[in-house]
């Protein structure tokens, strides 16, 4: 059943172009993943779905009855209420019943204590009961509890007051509020912005499980391959549909265009040949040839002309390089903990984090938001102190650092002006040439870094940063606010940069390409993984590890998406299962952690092994086994312990 269809839609700013003769059509239970560059009218496209746009032109259809709900980008929810105070007020109906069943029944109980007949009564008694029942009376504060907590909202901050919350914290909450509603038609621009993995995995199963239809916009290529089935690309002003998730889009677009530019370039040859037999035939001068050149060229006035396929809009062009090299060396931390606030309000960020980077590389920090991963890099920084603790830095470490907030940026300068001032050294042609290479172009690099999108201000720092010649680049969520394109350049660049990185992300898709080691931040430290996104989650899988905290929030996600209602039988289950499971975690866990510290040694001992400058010191190479013969067997007798904890 099509619930939305569009029909020749043209939108234009002035005489600049938007969308052009859009068509489509939006089936019930669909789901639709909105992609392309930025700039090329995505947000425009949902702002006319959702009726917050007028279009020029065009035909839109809606059906009837349709309950349509949209998240903003940046959804700054503005309320004087807390925040547990503004979900419920979604759910007003559904107190006012509870407050009329109450009334109700003491009505009841009265007129039958005094003998009246009270059947008519009863009979309204069960109708509401029941209406109350199937629109989930008994479990919407269950489910309340439960978006809040899977959206990084703990009960500590349900009586928190919204305004008091962070750009970031408001979005999430916006997004709960939308997801509790509960609307027919979900339109949402960029939902994965301010997640963080463990609450990306269950908004990925709360979506697969909705039981209306969606419609997104997002760069997340992971999340797009887990939760679209339908991918809508909007390029040079126009859409394209395709059938599946992202990757089936990927393949199915490289084999259009080339499908596409094989067409056209057959045609033109075709046209070239007709037009040459028909000056041929012209240039003999009979009169039979001219009738036979007249008849070619009506047929070729006929021919319906492919139109040339439009070369892809221009990618940023990015090397990062090091003006000299540090020594092997790079950063040794020890025993680092970080707190805010002191007395009742002190709040542990991490501690007993411990670190030991190498020349080379490239390390990703994963963990919840709050956990203190943004901290963690300001202290590598210097920029702030921890509460314990010792860093201390290699030979000749130069740092390049790209915040995520982009506040390294002055506001008030031009782009030309931003990059000059810190790079003084190069003329206005060398500037605009090296603009032009991360899209900055023509009239552009006048604009003041204010106006700027969030694409273009993330291009803007990279460029800054790839200036720096940097041999340490600590980056915070890099990838937020690039598009497709540009992330995949980026990706390219940093696996080919010799230096050594360290990243705060988010992005899945980004973690599988990039990071030698991931490690996860907890409160209690920190736990290496050698490799990038899938092997880290196999091996806390093999590990037992699959109740940490990405697993569980995914695991809660399937069930709260099955089902909105709870008895207090099962939450009474839930809550016995749940001490359970923290009492048989807290036994296991540090037995976890030894053996993933353990491995982490082993394979690095093995990777020294094969350096030539070890194997051919026959002291080194004999200091290097004995300690690899005598990890293996701890790591034996470990794995013998955690395996008793099992049975």
């Amino acid at each position: 059943m099509i619930i939305l269809s569009a029909n020749n839609i043209i939108k234009t700013y002035g005489v600049d172009p938007i969308l052009t003769n859009v068509s489509f059509h939006i089936n019930q239970g669909d789901r639709i993943g909105i992609v392309g560059a930025n700039g090329a009218g995505k947000t425009t496209l949902l702002n006319i779905l959702s009726g917050r746009l007028a279009y020029d032109a065009g035909d839109f259809f809606v059906s009837s009855n349709t309950n349509i709900g949209y998240l903003k980008q940046s959804d700054n929810f503005e309320s004087e209420k807390t925040v547990y105070e503004e979900m419920l007020a979604i759910f007003t109906e559904l107190i006012n019943m509870e407050e009329q069943l109450e009334k109700l029944s003491h009505e009841i109980s009265e007129k039958s204590h005094r003998g009246n007949d009270v059947t008519k009564m009863l009979h309204e008694y069960d109708d509401m009961m029941e209406a109350f029942k199937n629109r989930n009376g008994y479990g919407y504060r269950s489910e309340i509890h439960g978006i809040l907590n899977s959206m990084a909202f703990p009960e500590e901050c349900f009586n928190k007051k919204i305004s008091v919350l962070s750009g970031g914290e408001r979005t999430r909450l916006a997004l709960a509020a939308l997801l509790l509603k509960k609307p027919d038609l979900l339109l949402l621009d960029e939902p994965t912005n301010h997640l963080d993995i463990g609450t990306l995995k269950w908004l990925e199963q709360y979506l697969k499980a909705y039981g209306g239809t969606i419609v997104l916009i997002s760069h997340d290529r992971y999340f797009l391959d887990q939760t679209v089935n339908r991918v809508f690309e909007i390029e040079n002003h126009k859409l394209v549909t395709y059938e599946g998730n992202y990757t089936a889009y990927a393949e199915k677009k490289k084999l259009r265009e080339a499908d596409e530019l094989r067409k056209y370039e057959h045609q033109q040859k075709e046209i070239q040949r007709q037009e040459e037999i028909i000056r041929r035939f012209k240039q003999h001068g009979t009169e039979k040839l001219a009738k036979r050149a007249q008849s070619r060229e009506k047929r070729l006035d006929h021919i319906e002309r492919l139109d040339k396929p439009v070369a892809p809009l221009g990618k940023m062009k990015i090397r990062f390089k090091q003006n000299y090299q540090s020594g092997n060396d790079v950063l040794l931390i020890r025993e680092l903990s970080k707190s805010f606030g002191s007395g009742e309000r002190e709040r542990q960020l991490f501690r007993h984090v411990e670190l030991d980077v190498k020349r080379g590389e490239r390390i990703c920090l994963v963990g919840p938001n709050g956990i203190g991963k943004t901290t963690l890099l300001k202290i590598i920084m210097g920029d702030l102190q921890p509460d314990q603790g010792y860093i201390k830095l290699g030979h000749n470490i130069s740092f390049g650092y790209y915040d995520q907030e982009q506040n390294i940026l002055e506001t008030e300068n031009t782009v030309l002006e931003e990059v000059h001032s810190a790079y003084r050294l190069y003329s206005d042609t060398e500037v605009r040439s090296l603009l032009g290479r991360f899209l900055f172009k023509n009239d552009t690099v006048f604009q003041s870094v204010s106006s700027l999108s969030g694409g273009e201000k993330a291009r803007l720092s990279l460029l800054k940063l790839m200036l720096s010649g940097a041999n340490l680049l600590i980056m915070d969520e890099p990838t937020n606010h690039l598009d497709i394109a540009s992330k995949e350049v980026f990706e390219e660049a940093l696996q080919d940069f010799p230096g050594t990185m360290i990243v705060v992300s988010h992005d899945r898709y980004f973690l599988n390409r990039v990071p030698t080691r991931m490690i996860e931040m907890g409160e209690d430290g920190i736990v290496n993984y050698l490799g990038g996104y899938d092997y880290y989650m196999e091996k806390k899988q093999s590990l037992g590890s699959g109740k940490s905290y990405l697993e569980e929030l995914g695991q809660k996600a399937g069930d709260d998406a099955k089902t909105s209602a709870s008895s207090m039988e099962a939450r009474r289950r839930d809550k016995e299962a749940q001490t359970q499971q923290k009492r048989q975690e807290k036994e296991r866990k540090q037995m976890e952690t030894s053996i993933a510290d353990i491995e982490a040694k082993i394979e690095w001992i093995q990777s020294e092994m094969c350096r030539e400058e070890v194997y051919t010191d026959h002291e080194r190479i004999a200091s290097c086994q004995s300690d690899l013969n005598r990890l293996k067997e701890l790591l034996s007798e470990t794995y013998e312990a955690w395996i008793a904890l099992h049975d």
